[in-house]
């Protein structure tokens, strides 16, 4: 509750834009429903949007219950638990956010789980863009010319950290450090390629198929980056009543298909 009122009471300039509903730093707030402790207040990965939509459309047909959700990178969601904000639930997209607010014990740890897997891919805008063998040393700076590569922020960004990881252990990082346009959050690297803003980008191959605007062009090795493993569980401060049903829901066999449905393995 300290941190809570913490937050709240260090708002400033960013009251008028939580009134509003819209997007500060990357999150997108609705006051009135994420103060509701009959809603059930999701922190998710944005890699997570298409997929959680469906799926917390079917808990509501299924329980009469609503949940109100913020996408955005999982790095700039678990600060904002940290800064105290009223979220329910979070999932991220890499443990190292999750074991950060466990760290600081702002999640109920028996309530930690590991929820789904997935896999990064290299992306392009160019319907014409040939296939591209991902394996050691292979040339993606020819590949992106004087261009840019777009990637989530490698210092933060979940699907970023993955990217460099891959590349670094390809051996074709430093050929194209300079080259990277870092952005806040995958979907924000997908943009810049669905744009054609940037010839090529890594993303989460959920977010390829999210996206009719983009083409894979080649899967990383799973060998070339750690596992992409995505946690959920109920945060400390969670006053909802629905929280540990709605966790229960997203693990269950019903959320499985819709997970599925977006290119998201499913971890036991």
């Amino acid at each position: 509750m300290k941190q809570r009122r913490q937050w709240l009471k260090g708002l400033g300039l960013k009251a008028l834009a939580l009134a509003l509903g819209v997007a500060w730093a990357g999150v997108t707030y609705a006051p009135s429903a994420a103060m509701a402790e009959d809603k059930v207040t999701v922190f998710a990965a944005a890699s997570l949007k298409n997929a959680l939509d469906a799926i917390n459309a079917e808990w509501q047909k299924e329980s009469g219950k609503e949940t109100t959700v913020s996408y955005a990178a999982s790095s700039a969601l678990a600060k904002q638990v940290e800064q105290g904000a009223p979220a329910d639930v979070f999932i991220s997209a890499d443990l190292a956010w999750m074991d950060y607010l466990a760290e600081k014990k702002l999640i109920k740890d028996n309530t930690r789980a590991n929820l789904l897997g997935n896999r990064i891919v290299l992306v392009s805008g160019k319907a014409d863009a040939q296939p591209v063998d991902i394996k050691q040393g292979f040339d993606l700076a020819a590949l992106i010319g004087d261009d840019r590569l777009a990637m989530g922020a490698v210092d933060s960004v979940p699907a970023g950290k993955y990217g460099k990881a891959a590349l670094e252990k390809l051996g074709v990082w430093s050929s194209v450090e300079q080259k990277v346009a870092g952005a806040e959050s995958v979907r924000a690297a997908l943009l810049l390629v669905s744009r054609g803003e940037a010839p090529y980008g890594i993303v989460y191959q959920t977010d390829a198929a999210a996206d009719p605007g983009v083409k894979v062009v080649g899967t990383f090795p799973e060998d070339s980056h750690p596992p992409i493993i995505y946690p959920i569980a109920i945060t400390t401060d969670s006053k909802s009543a629905d929280a540990a049903a709605y966790v229960d829901f997203i693990k269950s066999d019903k959320a499985a298909p819709l997970f599925e449905k977006q290119g998201f393995t499913i971890l036991k």
